[in-house]
């Protein structure tokens, strides 16, 4: 599989499941941030370009982190979420994702920048997406116009981490299983189960 095609699949993969998850009653659109944050992609953009300077796997593990997002409870930003307060478990601690998921301090140094621009208006579950948008388009894959618009949730669902996300030592039916429960077939199982962006030989 030659890398533009590997990014391809995984772009291809990345904007269904956004698609897929996004709340059935938003009204999800590349233009939302016109006026509130109109720089907002570029904000993203040049962000990760910076953290990619010292850490050239983090676009995979953003594309990973949107991917483990919108598994559970719809792309919403949860996974971000730490216990404290109201919040007793956190799908940072879910199987799949504890000792795994990477990327953390990145995202809230986007949210950092974009905050400087346009405090308060654009939600941790669009910047995840359009994270992992800037990610494929600067490994050298396609891009596209991110659909936002997006609610962050208030609730994280650790259970279902553990019992959604793919994990690596599902068999190919049980991980079959799980991409078929959200409407994802083997093709995007593939794509997503990767986890590399780089030169294949």
């Amino acid at each position: 599989m030659s890398f533009y095609s590997l990014t391809s699949s995984i772009a291809a993969a990345t904007i269904f499941i956004t698609l897929l998850f996004s709340n059935s009653q938003a009204q999800l659109n590349s233009s939302f941030y016109a006026t509130t944050c109109p720089n907002v992609t570029t904000i993203v953009r040049n962000a990760l370009q910076q953290a990619m300077q010292s850490d050239i796997r983090i676009g995979a593990s953003l594309i990973r982190l949107h991917f483990h997002d919108c598994f559970v409870n719809g792309c919403d930003g949860s996974v971000l979420l730490d216990r404290g307060g109201n919040i007793t478990q956190s799908e940072k601690d879910g199987g799949p994702n504890t000792n795994s998921a990477r990327g953390f301090g990145v995202v809230d140094n986007i949210k950092t920048a974009v905050e400087n621009s346009c405090p308060g208006v654009v939600s941790c579950a669009d910047i995840l997406a359009l994270a992992a948008e800037s990610s494929v388009s600067l490994a050298g894959g396609p891009s596209w116009n991110v659909l936002l618009g997006r609610r962050d949730g208030l609730r994280a669902n650790q259970s279902g981490a553990n019992s959604s996300i793919p994990a690596p030592i599902d068999s190919l039916s049980n991980l079959t299983s799980k991409f078929s429960a959200v409407g994802l077939d083997t093709t995007d199982l593939v794509a997503l189960s990767v986890h590399i962006i780089g030169l294949l030989c």
